[in-house]
Protein backbone atom coordinates (compact mmCIF):
# COMPACT_ATOMS: atom_id res chain seq x y z
CA UNK A 1 0.00 0.00 0.00
CA UNK A 2 3.08 2.12 0.74
CA UNK A 3 4.69 1.68 -2.22
CA UNK A 4 1.54 2.62 -4.06
CA UNK A 5 1.38 5.77 -2.71
CA UNK A 6 5.11 6.76 -3.47
CA UNK A 7 4.45 5.64 -7.12
CA UNK A 8 1.04 7.98 -6.96
CA UNK A 9 2.81 11.10 -5.42
CA UNK A 10 5.96 10.35 -8.24
CA UNK A 11 3.53 10.88 -11.04
CA UNK A 12 1.38 13.35 -10.08
CA UNK A 13 1.85 16.75 -12.09
CA UNK A 14 3.65 19.80 -10.94
CA UNK A 15 2.68 23.18 -12.08
CA UNK A 16 4.86 25.43 -13.19
CA UNK A 17 4.42 29.38 -13.42
CA UNK A 18 7.01 32.02 -14.64
CA UNK A 19 6.79 35.85 -14.76
CA UNK A 20 8.74 38.02 -16.68
CA UNK A 21 7.91 42.02 -16.81
CA UNK A 22 10.23 43.99 -19.90
CA UNK A 23 11.58 47.17 -18.43
CA UNK A 24 10.06 50.28 -20.47
CA UNK A 25 10.58 50.41 -24.14
CA UNK A 26 12.30 54.33 -23.37
CA UNK A 27 14.32 53.23 -20.90
CA UNK A 28 16.29 49.75 -22.73
CA UNK A 29 19.48 50.44 -23.85
CA UNK A 30 19.80 50.40 -28.03
CA UNK A 31 22.28 47.95 -28.78
CA UNK A 32 23.58 49.37 -32.21
CA UNK A 33 26.29 47.52 -33.05
CA UNK A 34 29.58 45.51 -31.73
CA UNK A 35 31.18 48.28 -30.53
CA UNK A 36 28.36 49.52 -27.98
CA UNK A 37 27.41 45.14 -27.20
CA UNK A 38 31.45 44.64 -26.61
CA UNK A 39 31.37 48.05 -23.80
CA UNK A 40 28.09 46.42 -22.36
CA UNK A 41 29.91 43.23 -21.81
CA UNK A 42 33.25 44.57 -20.59
CA UNK A 43 30.72 46.74 -17.98
CA UNK A 44 29.58 43.76 -16.84
CA UNK A 45 32.29 41.45 -16.10
CA UNK A 46 34.81 43.14 -13.14
CA UNK A 47 37.37 44.21 -14.61
CA UNK A 48 39.71 42.37 -11.81
CA UNK A 49 38.33 39.27 -12.82
CA UNK A 50 38.31 39.51 -16.55
CA UNK A 51 42.21 38.32 -16.82
CA UNK A 52 41.36 35.49 -13.47
CA UNK A 53 39.36 33.16 -15.90
CA UNK A 54 37.02 32.70 -18.58
CA UNK A 55 33.47 33.41 -18.38
CA UNK A 56 30.32 32.93 -20.84
CA UNK A 57 27.64 35.50 -21.02
CA UNK A 58 24.77 35.90 -23.05
CA UNK A 59 23.22 39.32 -23.94
CA UNK A 60 19.39 38.90 -24.62
CA UNK A 61 18.06 41.42 -26.92
CA UNK A 62 14.45 42.42 -28.54
CA UNK A 63 13.67 42.46 -32.31
CA UNK A 64 14.71 45.93 -32.16
CA UNK A 65 17.92 45.58 -30.45
CA UNK A 66 16.98 46.65 -27.20
CA UNK A 67 19.03 45.32 -24.18
CA UNK A 68 16.48 43.30 -22.49
CA UNK A 69 19.83 41.92 -19.83
CA UNK A 70 23.12 40.46 -19.74
CA UNK A 71 23.45 37.15 -17.96
CA UNK A 72 27.04 34.94 -17.06
CA UNK A 73 26.08 31.66 -17.90
CA UNK A 74 28.98 29.78 -17.17
CA UNK A 75 32.29 30.25 -15.26
CA UNK A 76 35.61 28.10 -15.95
CA UNK A 77 39.09 27.98 -15.35
CA UNK A 78 41.97 29.93 -17.04
CA UNK A 79 42.22 28.05 -19.81
CA UNK A 80 39.14 27.33 -20.72
CA UNK A 81 34.83 27.35 -20.13
CA UNK A 82 31.77 24.78 -20.66
CA UNK A 83 29.02 26.76 -22.15
CA UNK A 84 25.31 25.95 -20.43
CA UNK A 85 23.70 26.01 -24.05
CA UNK A 86 20.60 24.80 -22.38
CA UNK A 87 20.44 28.07 -19.65
CA UNK A 88 21.30 30.45 -22.15
CA UNK A 89 17.91 29.52 -24.36
CA UNK A 90 16.35 29.09 -21.41
CA UNK A 91 16.47 32.83 -20.27
CA UNK A 92 15.75 33.43 -24.36
CA UNK A 93 12.65 32.30 -23.63
CA UNK A 94 11.53 33.33 -20.89
CA UNK A 95 12.68 37.09 -21.31
CA UNK A 96 10.91 36.23 -24.68
CA UNK A 97 13.96 37.75 -26.38
CA UNK A 98 14.17 37.75 -30.20
CA UNK A 99 18.07 37.91 -30.30
CA UNK A 100 20.91 36.97 -28.72
CA UNK A 101 24.71 38.38 -28.89
CA UNK A 102 27.06 35.49 -26.80
CA UNK A 103 30.67 36.86 -24.94
CA UNK A 104 33.35 35.08 -23.92
CA UNK A 105 36.18 36.19 -22.14
CA UNK A 106 40.04 34.78 -23.03
CA UNK A 107 42.48 35.34 -19.95
CA UNK A 108 45.49 35.16 -21.53
CA UNK A 109 45.25 38.42 -23.56
CA UNK A 110 45.12 36.65 -26.86
CA UNK A 111 42.52 37.12 -29.49
CA UNK A 112 42.37 34.30 -31.26
CA UNK A 113 39.08 32.37 -32.24
CA UNK A 114 39.45 28.69 -31.88
CA UNK A 115 38.18 25.73 -33.33
CA UNK A 116 36.22 24.98 -30.43
CA UNK A 117 34.78 28.22 -30.28
CA UNK A 118 33.96 28.15 -33.95
CA UNK A 119 32.01 24.67 -32.83
CA UNK A 120 30.26 26.48 -29.93
CA UNK A 121 28.90 29.20 -32.15
CA UNK A 122 27.85 26.82 -34.90
CA UNK A 123 26.10 25.07 -32.33
CA UNK A 124 24.24 27.92 -30.44
CA UNK A 125 23.45 29.30 -34.25
CA UNK A 126 21.73 26.20 -35.27
CA UNK A 127 19.55 25.46 -31.73
CA UNK A 128 19.13 29.73 -31.98
CA UNK A 129 17.58 29.13 -35.22
CA UNK A 130 15.40 26.80 -34.05
CA UNK A 131 13.79 28.51 -31.54
CA UNK A 132 12.97 31.50 -33.76
CA UNK A 133 16.10 33.27 -32.42
CA UNK A 134 18.72 34.93 -34.00
CA UNK A 135 22.55 34.80 -32.74
CA UNK A 136 23.40 38.72 -33.86
CA UNK A 137 27.30 37.77 -32.96
CA UNK A 138 29.82 36.19 -30.64
CA UNK A 139 32.62 38.42 -28.97
CA UNK A 140 35.51 37.39 -27.86
CA UNK A 141 36.99 39.61 -24.98
CA UNK A 142 40.04 40.32 -23.07
CA UNK A 143 40.97 43.41 -20.60
CA UNK A 144 42.94 45.11 -23.75
CA UNK A 145 40.80 44.20 -26.62
CA UNK A 146 38.06 42.51 -28.17
CA UNK A 147 37.62 40.41 -31.60
CA UNK A 148 33.87 39.72 -33.39
CA UNK A 149 32.91 36.21 -35.20
CA UNK A 150 30.61 39.09 -37.70
CA UNK A 151 33.26 41.80 -37.77
CA UNK A 152 35.92 38.12 -39.19
CA UNK A 153 32.90 36.86 -41.50
CA UNK A 154 32.57 34.10 -39.48
CA UNK A 155 28.81 34.18 -38.69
Amino acid sequence: MKTKQIVTQLLSSYEIELHYKRPLYDDMFHIQGVEEATLCFKSFIHPKRIDLKEFFLVMLLTNANRLIGISEVASGSTIGVMTNVKEIFQLALITNASAIIVCHNHPSGKLNISASDKKETAKLQKLAKLLDITLLDHIVITSEDSISFIQEGLL
